[in-house]
């Protein structure tokens, strides 16, 4: 199969896949980043200007407190697997600090490239509508019972950024995310530029986003733990056969490449 025609088999997978994802019964295409996600935010611990990075205390009044920090792929699991395992009741009473503990590490705990499970075998949460209400009222109990930043680090397939730079590689990246998608599920794309050091983050994709008229540019919805106030957005070219994500106060934006993170053991 040629280039162009990989293009057009592309953009046809694509059209089909965002219709399903609209039809869905499944979770992905009921995700909402109001209710899905965490009221608390993650912070990088060093700071960037034009993209690179250094030590220095956060003190500009934009800036998110400097106290949770290095969490992005254990924010980003988190909030797929309490998707994948959790339900909320909001007409029962709150849990101690004890109780709801247990309750978050066995979320936490169980694989979240599982299948999703049924209603009735869910961790349930009573007290509260969903997670972010949760996360607002309950901050520290979350934070500190849904994973180390630390062992992030230490992640296998972290290594793939040092040696997986091809497009070919990234065109399979982004088939196995229009995939996930397409079948009611998430994917967290683990963001990097190596050799540059311009980012290094997890992001977690939910939803597809119509291209504007006209536009082979396609548009994805993310949620960005550094941003709890509301989605981000990354982009994939056919034609560069590249992902590109938005500018912000940590990044100077533009090209990056995403490795699919928790879709299996190891990975």
């Amino acid at each position: 199969m040629i280039r162009g025609d990989r293009r057009v088999f592309a953009q046809i997978f694509r059209v089909g896949a965002l219709v399903a994802l609209t039809q869905s019964s499944g979770f992905a295409s009921a995700f909402s980043f109001e209710r899905d996600t965490f009221a608390f935010q993650n912070a990088t611990v060093l700071k960037y200007k034009n993209g690179v990075p250094f030590l220095r205390a956060r003190s500009n009044s934009d800036d998110p407190p400097n106290r949770y920090t290095r969490r992005c792929f254990v924010m980003t699991r988190t909030v797929m697997q309490f998707r994948k395992f959790a339900r909320f009741d909001p007409r029962g009473a709150p849990l101690d600090d004890r109780q709801l503990a247990a309750r978050v590490r066995t979320v936490a705990h169980r694989a979240p490239w599982r299948e999703s499970l049924p209603e009735n075998q869910r961790v349930v949460f009573p007290g509260y509508a969903n997670l972010r209400e949760m996360s607002k009222a309950r901050a520290r109990v979350l934070q500190e019972n849904i994973g180390s930043g630390f062992l992030t680090y230490f992640r296998p397939s972290n290594a793939r950024m040092f040696f997986q730079h091809s497009q070919k590689y990234q065109e399979r990246t982004h088939a196995n995310l229009d995939a996930a998608l397409a079948r009611g599920d998430m994917f967290v794309g683990y963001l990097s530029t190596y050799p540059r050091l311009s980012i290094n983050h997890a992001v977690l994709f939910y939803a597809g986003k119509p291209s504007r008229s006209g536009s082979e540019i396609e548009h994805y919805l993310v949620y960005d733990p550094n941003h709890a106030e509301a989605p981000r957005e990354l982009t994939w070219s056919p034609r560069k056969s590249a992902f590109s994500y938005q500018k912000d106060i940590d990044f100077v934006g533009g090209f990056v490449r995403v490795y699919q993170a928790y879709g299996k053991w190891l990975q």
